[in-house]
């Protein structure tokens, strides 16, 4: 597939600067505007060839009151809420080793596709796993067995595959990429199970030497010119999976944050780092929460709550209302999506629909909800949906034919892109209110003075709307099964 090419937005207009304090007294990005301003449209609708494709220049007109027969979506740039961190995806074993089997020219353009700003969707946050998980084609860890001080720890695995790829998409990203990274188990012989899989606790005896595993591995990476950025306690805490796991309590993580991983990474020199607790679904988020960031004494280490989407297995629907009262109760702790993808692949459902569906529902409400960063799983995977040690093969939003070198880009790339390329990092959402349920929108304040608004329909409906902002409005069109980014 050919590279996405979209024209660069120019707005070059004489501003009315207004400066504005957020909730917290800090600075927040500057709206640049003037009187005859015109809407940028871009727009993804399924059953058209449009994929990100600029559309229109809508112009602004006088509205002062709209009825309560017209569609519209309201927003208010002088109400901002959480500053945006990062949206992108996590740079796996398995996406490694996919990547490492494309032609030199094709895994080009699969760079340039993620994090290059103008050719593709501006990928600028990453995630990857510390020591195997399920999309690893092997399990494997760092250190060699009963070695509690450590003395044998070596990344030499991730050499081959994994710290090739990472640095090349940081590159691809302008030389800045910030990464977490995530444990999926801790060495067998931590354990309580005595192995990898199958969930199985950290002994007691191990907190200590589990704690300076992060440290060893972060230290490893960054001797190696790989940042990282953050790090969370423990994917998944509350699974047991046939693949690589560890379960941690509320009052299990809460503990061990608060007597050794936090201790630790201040003593270490990596009390910066961005610590993330729960990495988990949605259900059980405020329960976690509540445990581990009501204790001061853990809270002072803790950034943020991760969170996942795979609350659905319950078959469920996102519990979109749990993030809200974390932030709610905890206003200063930020919120992470740190994984989610499609699960169950089937090589004839790539072109489905609804799979870029799903991830657009999950960015919006995850964003009105307060969520500062977006991170999908593998960036890439072969078209078994792996490789995976344990055949839980899924989607992503990329597919590699390796036999012959082909890319191929489900929506859900198209959809993740009507976000990652527009929303950059330090954005402010800002107030952003729909009055039809079957139009879902988000909205954000960039740090250069744009205005980017979200709208997603997810309906059979062609639903013809204004963009209302101060007495103003431009008017649009959401085509069924459609996305839109809207840029002022």
């Amino acid at each position: 597939m050919k590279n996405i090419k979209i024209a660069a937005i120019v707005f070059l207009m004489t501003t009315m600067v207004i400066q504005m304090k957020d909730g917290y007294g800090q600075s927040r990005p500057q709206l640049k505007r003037k009187d005859n301003a015109k809407v940028l449209i871009f727009v993804s609708a399924k059953n058209t060839p449009m994929m990100l494709t600029q559309i229109a220049n809508a112009p602004f007109e006088t509205l002062n009151q709209p009825n309560e027969r017209q569609v519209c979506i309201f927003i208010d740039p002088a109400k901002t809420f959480q500053t945006m961190v990062g949206i992108g995806g996590a740079l796996t074993d398995a996406s490694a080793e996919v990547f490492a089997k494309l032609p030199q020219a094709v895994q080009k353009d699969l760079l340039n596709a993620y994090y290059d700003k103008e050719k593709g969707i501006g990928y600028n946050f990453a995630r990857t796993n510390i020591g195997s998980c399920d999309f690893s084609s092997d399990s494997y860890v760092y250190v060699a067995d009963n070695d509690s001080l450590l003395t044998s720890f070596n990344v030499d695995h991730d050499k081959k595959f994994k710290i090739p790829l990472i640095k090349q998409a940081i590159a691809a990203a302008g030389g800045k990429l910030p990464l977490f990274v995530s444990p999926w188990s801790p060495p067998a012989w931590m354990k309580d199970n005595n192995e990898l899989l199958h969930g199985g606790r950290l002994l007691k005896s191990c907190n200590q030497i589990w704690a300076n595993h992060y440290v060893k591995f972060i230290k490893s990476y960054e001797s190696l010119g790989i940042p990282v950025w953050g790090l969370s306690v423990q994917n998944e805490p509350m699974a047991v999976q046939k693949w690589e796991s560890c379960v941690y309590s509320a009052e299990d993580e809460r503990d061990f944050v608060k007597n050794y991983l936090g201790p630790t990474l201040q003593k270490s020199g990596l009390g910066s780092k961005k610590l993330i607790v729960w990495d988990h679904n949605r259900d059980l988020i405020y329960q976690r929460a509540s445990v581990v960031l009501g204790d001061p004494a853990a809270a002072k280490y803790i950034w943020g709550v991760g969170f996942h989407w795979y609350e659905t297995w319950t078959k469920s629907g996102m519990q979109f209302d749990n993030l809200r009262l974390v932030k709610e109760a905890f206003p200063r702790t930020n919120l992470v999506f740190s994984e989610g993808c499609v699960e169950k692949f089937n090589l004839d459902s790539v072109n489905n629909w609804s799979l870029g569906e799903k991830y657009a529902h999950s960015m919006v409400n995850d964003f009105n909800c307060g969520t500062v960063a977006w991170t999908d799983w593998n960036i890439l995977l072969d078209t078994k949906g792996g490789p995976n040690h344990v055949d839980n093969f899924c989607f992503a939003p990329v597919h590699a034919d390796v036999a012959t070198g082909k890319l191929i880009f489900t929506n859900s790339y198209f959809y993740l892109g009507h976000f990652s390329k527009f929303i950059l990092p330090g954005a402010k959402r800002i107030a952003c209110s729909s009055n039809r349920d079957l139009l879902e929108s988000t909205a954000f304040l960039n740090p250069d003075g744009k205005l980017v608004v979200i709208v997603l329909n997810k309906s059979d409906e062609k639903i013809p709307f204004y963009l209302w902002m101060a007495g103003k409005a431009a008017q649009a069109q959401s085509l069924p099964h459609s996305i839109i980014t809207m840029v002022i």
